[in-house]
């Protein structure tokens, strides 16, 4: 056998316009999907947040908030739909992903509106507010914000991800 002497003829740098460029997109689907994955990790916070607050008010011998837990229980879902999806680029779990986190804040606004707390906003009686629902207020429109930037975010990557479109 031979061996080679010397640098074998092509990789020497002078053959890089003829490589492959890899179309940008798919930079941007990497960058979409951690940035995704930041953003599930404070949904997470988020829940767990949540869960903290529902365990605390039962604790306290207070009436199960039905919207409570089926906010936790949706947002739980969302994550995890949504982690799959994330890992794998499945669109049709990003889009699951994306409709039940919004079906959760949905829920937690609900419970915020249907509580005590939102009679005594109304009725400007902030002295009644306990620091507990003040918690929960501020918990939740964060929530609402997240999930905007969630819905940018994921909407972005499902861009990216389809084949970009032919023009005949």
């Amino acid at each position: 056998m031979q061996q080679r002497r010397g640098r074998p003829s092509g990789t020497d740098g002078s053959d890089f316009s003829y490589r492959m460029v890899v179309d940008s997109r798919y930079q941007r689907v990497a960058d979409g999907r951690s940035r995704l994955a930041r953003l599930m990790l404070v949904q997470t916070l988020h829940q767990v947040a949540g869960g903290a607050l529902l365990l605390l008010s039962l604790s306290k011998g207070t009436e199960i908030n039905k919207f409570a837990v089926l906010s936790l229980a949706a947002g739980l879902l969302a994550i995890l739909l949504g982690e799959f999806g994330r890992r794998r680029t499945v669109a049709v779990f990003l889009r699951l992903y994306t409709s039940l986190s919004s079906i959760a804040i949905a829920f937690s606004v609900t419970c915020i509106i249907r509580s005590d707390l939102f009679v005594k906003i109304t009725k400007q009686n902030t002295a009644a507010i306990t620091s507990y629902e003040m918690f929960d207020v501020v918990r939740v429109a964060l929530g609402v914000l997240l999930q905007l930037v969630v819905i940018a975010t994921t909407t972005r990557l499902l861009q990216n991800m389809s084949p970009p479109k032919r023009t005949s």
